[in-house]
């Protein structure tokens, strides 16, 4: 079959999904190339949705994605696929559409995680979507109550941005510190304690044990110390899991996100490869060299753009030489200060504090687990990032570890 017969689909038409056609086509693919959405809009870009989108004026900023000239893709937009048979190699969509392909590639990010117990009342939103963003946004305003349960880094960004709207904001996190768990004790105090300064009520060691009502209309929220704060809206904050539900009757291992190789060939429970079905970005489990190469699912913004790249070239070349070696990072913006992340800091057994000035918007945090570095953390401080980021790239490249990066 020449290059030109195929058919190659990409189901997620976002940031992972667009890339990963635009290096098809780089790459010389003439064929049919489909990208499938669940979500009526164009692509866009996902993580301006908890920041600038919420706080500019009116009308709000277009978070589209270009598409180039000449991309040739068909978007079949607004009906998410529901099921794959990869023996007939026919993706199913929820308006009854079967779309064959001879290639695919799997984008579908990951949902946010939902309320565990009975589903909330009106009022109490998510935040995940433009549409998400878009209803949260004509909520908030001067005195709005508004209640962000998680104080992960979405959450932190949905309370600052909306403090910044002049709404009165409570920020409630189950664990002693914000982000703890994801960056460290120190950083997270240094983020408890932006919030704090800025006048966001945050409350740590707490959870949400009941949501109240008043005429039909969210009042407010009990929590586990026995207050409550009074609320107009709450956003839950708590975190997002794999879009894997689609994938069920599919055969693919699908236990923590959609299992693939170290070429992004997706795989089945017993660890073989599913011909021609790659996978990437939030929705992907891969194995990483900084993780003792056990598979890990990332849900930042390098990661969804370095994996589409490598799965595409893989759909093209599924057993060509290359594997894919991408060093971590993210970033945010809180109450002034720039954080700025490469690596696996969760992962560490021990930080090195290197920097702590909360009165500057200074911090820069060395990760490493038995010795060897693992990840870095700054704020105020990008430009120390790539010496970091050289040493862990020499660990994902299977050269000798990170063991530590001078000061």
């Amino acid at each position: 079959m020449s290059a030109d017969d195929r058919r190659l689909v990409i189901v997620g038409a976002s940031l992972a999904g667009l890339r990963a056609a635009q290096v098809l086509r780089q790459e010389g693919f003439t064929g049919s190339l489909t990208l499938i959405g669940d979500e009526p809009h164009a692509p866009y870009d996902r993580p301006p949705l908890s920041k600038d989108f919420l706080t500019s004026e009116d009308p709000p900023p277009d978070t589209g994605l270009p598409v180039p000239v000449g991309l040739g893709a068909r978007l079949l937009l607004g009906s998410p696929a529901t099921a794959l048979s990869p023996d007939e190699r026919v993706v199913t969509l929820a308006d009854g559409t079967r779309v064959p392909y001879d290639g695919l590639l799997i984008a579908t990010g990951a949902k946010a995680r939902r309320w565990p117990g009975a589903p909330p009342p009106s009022g109490v939103l998510t935040l995940r979507g433009r549409d998400d963003a878009t209803a949260l946004r004509r909520r908030l305003g001067s005195g709005h109550r508004l209640v962000v349960v998680g104080a992960g880094f979405l959450g932190g960004e949905i309370a600052a941005a909306a403090h910044r709207r002049g709404a009165r904001v409570a920020l409630i996190e189950a664990s002693p510190q914000p982000l703890a768990s994801a960056v460290g004790p120190t950083a997270g105090a240094y983020v408890a304690a932006l919030h704090r300064e800025a006048g966001i009520d945050l409350r740590t060691s707490t959870t949400v044990t009941a949501f109240e009502s008043r005429h039909g209309r969210l009042a407010g929220v009990r929590l586990s110390d026995g207050t409550r704060c009074e609320a107009d809206t709450v956003v839950l904050a708590l975190g997002a899991v794999p879009a894997t539900g689609w994938l069920a009757t599919s055969g693919l291992d699908t236990g923590l996100g959609v299992r693939c190789d170290a070429r992004l060939r997706a795989l089945r429970p017993d660890g073989t490869v599913v011909p021609g079905v790659v996978a990437a970005g939030d929705v992907a489990s891969v194995p990483n060299a900084l993780a003792d190469g056990r598979p890990v699912v990332l849900g930042h913004w390098t990661n969804a753009v370095e994996q589409a790249q490598a799965a595409a070239r893989t759909l093209l070349a599924p057993h060509g030489p290359d594997v894919f070696r991408g060093v971590p990072s993210f970033w945010s913006d809180l109450h002034g200060a720039r954080f700025r992340s490469v690596g696996l800091p969760a992962l560490a057994d021990t930080e090195e504090v290197r920097e702590n000035d909360l009165a500057g918007r200074r911090l820069e945090i060395a990760y490493h687990r038995n010795g060897a570095l693992v990840g870095a953390l700054t704020a105020g401080r990008t430009g120390r990032l790539a010496r970091y980021r050289e040493a862990l790239h020499r660990t994902v490249s299977g050269q000798r570890p990170g063991v530590g990066v001078m000061g």
